[in-house]
Order: C-alpha cells, then sequence, then structure tokens
C-alpha cells in the first residue's frame, strides 16, 4: 500500500458515507471533474456541455476543472463531506486507490454491453477485483524511434522487435558507431520487471530473485559493461529529459518515448528527425505493449438514482466515438473507443508522413493491448522500492553479483511484508 493510498483511506474512512442522490423532481444536476485541462480544452468542453444539455433537457451538467496537483486533496476531501461531483476524471493508479478505500462506484450496471465500445487493454485497466471502476478516455502509447544512421553505420539491418534484440544491437551500436544504443527506465525497475511479465510480489512474499528475473538483470548489466546504455541519468527515477536530450544530439540511437516527443526532436533537431524512423516498442512479454496511461471518468461511490444513471449516460457520451476522436486530435493522445481508434486520422498514412505520423498510426494500432503498468496494494512501496532500486543498480554496474543483490533485496522486502 502507497503513502498516497493510506492518506485517502484514512481520510475517506473517517467520513465515508454521506453522499446522496439530490436531484430535483423531474431535473438532474451532474457535476464532472476534469484535471488540468483548462484553458486549452475550455472550448471543446463548453460545447460538449451544450450539445448535451439540447438534447437531454432535464439534465443540467455542471463542469469543474480541477488543477492536477490539488484533485486528490479536494476529491477525498468533497466525498468525506458527501458532496462528491457524480463524475471525477482520474488515472488508473490514483483510481485502484479510491477503488481499494471503497470511494469509488463499480459501474458495471451502468456501462452494460457498452462496454464492447472500448478497447480491451483499457477495461482491463479499469478491472480492479473483478468490477470495472471508470469509463475509458484517452490513453498513451510508447514507441521506438531510431537514428536510420547510426543503425547503418552499426550493419543492424533488423529492427529489433524485442528486449533480447534490442539490448544486442545497442552493444552493436557503441562497437561499431560509438555512440549510445538507448536508455532503458532503470529507475523505475519495478515498471520494467512488469513490462517482462515478471511479477514482483506473489501470496504475499516478494519473488523479484528467481532465475528470470536473474536473467533479465545479468542482461542489462552486460548491455551497461559494453557500454550499450546511456549513462546519463541511468538510474534517476526519470531518465526521459536525459535520454530526448541525447537522442536529439545523435548520441542515442533508440528513443523509447510517446509520439509527442517526436515533435521535439522535429523541432529541435531537424537533421536528426530527417533521419529518424519508427517502429513497434520491443516487447518483453507476450501482449504486454508498455507507455500505457489511462485517464477515464471514474464515479465517486454515493453517486445514486437518477443521478447515476444520468452521469453515466453523459460519461458515455462524453467518451464516445465520435468525441473521443475529436478529443484525441486536439490532445495529441489516443482514444479508447474501438471505431475512434481505427479512424483514418490514425490509420492511414499520408505518402509524406515523417516520423511523428508513423509513430501515432504504430501506436495506434497497438492501443487494443496497451497497459497501464504499476504496482498496487503493497504496503510501504516507496521506501521498498528505494531498496530495489538500490540493488540493481549495484548488480547493473558491476558493484555486486546479480543473484546476491536481487536476495538482499528480496529478503528486505519480505522482512517488511509480513503480516
Amino acid at each position: 500500500m502507497t503513502a498516497r493510498a493510506k492518506w485517502i483511506g484514512a481520510l475517506v474512512l473517517c467520513g465515508l458515507f454521506t453522499a446522496t442522490d439530490a436531484t430535483a423532481a423531474d431535473n438532474v444536476h451532474v457535476e464532472f471533474w476534469t484535471m488540468s485541462l483548462r484553458p486549452k480544452f475550455t472550448a471543446y468542453f463548453k460545447q460538449l456541455v451544450k450539445t448535451y444539455e439540447s438534447s437531454h433537457p432535464n439534465v443540467e451538467l455542471e463542469w469543474v476543472d480541477v488543477p492536477w496537483d490539488t484533485l486528490q486533496t479536494k476529491l477525498t476531501a468533497a466525498i468525506v463531506a458527501g458532496s462528491a461531483p457524480a463524475l471525477v476524471q482520474l488515472n488508473v493508479p490514483w483510481a485502484y486507490d479510491y477503488a481499494l478505500y471503497g470511494a469509488l462506484r463499480p459501474i458495471d450496471d451502468l456501462l452494460g454491453d457498452d462496454r464492447e465500445n472500448y478497447t480491451e487493454g483499457s477495461i482491463a485497466d479499469l478491472t480492479f477485483k473483478g468490477k470495472v471502476y471508470g469509463f475509458p478516455h484517452y490513453n498513451s502509447v510508447n514507441v521506438m524511434a531510431y537514428n536510420r544512421t547510426l543503425f547503418k553505420e552499426a550493419g543492424i539491418t533488423r529492427i529489433p522487435a524485442t528486449r533480447d534484440e534490442q539490448l544486442d544491437a545497442a552493444k552493436k551500436i557503441k562497437a561499431r558507431s560509438g555512440e549510445y544504443g538507448f536508455s532503458p527506465a532503470l529507475g523505475k525497475i519495478a515498471g520494467v520487471f512488469l513490462e517482462e511479465g515478471l511479477p514482483l510480489v506473489e501470496n504475499g512474499k516478494a519473488v523479484f530473485n528467481s532465475p528470470a528475473h536473474v536473467a533479465l538483470i545479468t542482461k542489462l548489466a552486460d548491455a551497461y559493461k559494453a557500454g550499450g546504455l546511456l549513462k546519463d541519468k541511468l538510474f534517476s527515477e526519470d531518465n526521459y529529459p536525459a535520454s530526448i536530450d541525447a537522442y536529439k544530439s545523435g548520441r542515442i540511437a533508440m528513443l523509447e518515448a510517446p509520439p509527442s516527443a517526436l515533435t521535439r526532436v522535429r523541432d529541435d533537431a531537424p537533421d536528426i528527425y530527417a533521419a529518424t524512423d519508427v517502429a513497434p516498442v520491443p516487447i518483453g512479454a507476450p501482449g504486454v505493449v508498455a507507455g500505457g496511461w489511462l485517464f477515464h471518468f471514474a464515479m465517486p461511490r454515493g453517486t445514486s438514482g437518477n443521478v447515476a444513471i444520468e452521469a453515466a449516460r453523459f460519461a458515455k457520451f462524453l467518451t464516445n466515438d465520435e468525441h473521443q476522436l475529436e478529443f484525441a486530435k486536439l490532445a495529441g493522445a489516443f482514444p479508447t473507443a474501438k471505431k475512434a481508434i481505427a479512424d483514418p486520422h490514425f490509420q492511414q498514412l499520408r505518402t509524406d508522413a515523417g516520423a511523428y505520423e508513423k509513430a501515432m498510426a504504430i501506436g495506434a494500432k497497438r492501443m487494443s493491448v496497451v497497459r497501464t503498468l504499476y504496482v498496487a496494494g503493497v504496503p510501504g512501496f516507496e521506501r521498498l522500492n528505494k531498496r530495489l532500486q538500490d540493488s540493481v543498480e549495484a548488480a547493473i554496474i558491476g558493484r555486486r553479483d546479480v543473484k546476491t543483490a536481487l536476495d538482499d533485496a528480496v529478503a528486505f522486502w519480505n522482512s517488511k511484508l509480513v503480516p
């Protein structure tokens, strides 16, 4: 359990639940919150509200946009006070924490057959203990940009499709061109394990010292020793700024990032952009695609009766194919509605398409399987994760034996996970 989850639980359980179905006899007021979407999307949401109210005269919509860094504080306080909105935009980890404490209402009964309109991955992201906790909205996904010039210098003709192939290519690039291969997010090693389909905890015990975990860290250590991995901020919590700067300067050959990163390459380093092509990000575990970060509309618990019914109808309207497509075009994001993601805007490339357009088409094709990967339900995760990060860093840079480092981290985790 994260510190964030404990904070939510402490507050929510103090005052849950007094929210009521506050409706007039015939009219229904539906308040919905978004997260940091003003002012860019003000016109979009105002028009959406106007259109919906004109065809639903018994419904009054109230849009409230809340800064992302205060949303949890305001939402928790509103839930405790019994004044929560009918719908609130959340990311998946936040939704999990709220659902864990019963602060969200499952929406299976309201979603019904419309769940088939959304991608399988988005519904899976929002399914906790067999129940669905939100209406999927928009998502992200990583792609792999690569420098054709560096690939040519290294004699690489086959684009890496697996993590093993990518690590092998990174070593060849360093040996033959002198530049780095790529920069994996080793400061988020827990997420790297999940991308590879390797669990951290099973049956209440840490298990990341298995032969498969050891093999992965050993391969990363070999690539590091060969100079294939960019060392700049390699083990920091966020190595993205260092990675994109290195890519723009031609110091690394591969960049794993959302398609939007390529607009920065295009604007800041046109010569590198001209040499850039794009491929799907190498997959670790079968069916696991990295880079998902799903946003959705959840329904706080206590929303009931006509308010819940009308809020669900509006949520389906807000997240239907037409409106998801429109929003995704404005945001440069990916819709989670199946028809929207199949739209020619994503799927049909112009003959003069650049790396960014290619990246968007590749990302769209993977929306059905992209997942939001995060560690949930582990008490004291921040402290445990720091120990794991330190152990993995020591193993990869060669300061400790890989198996010994992971064994020690597992022992530390299990000493803290004891009920």
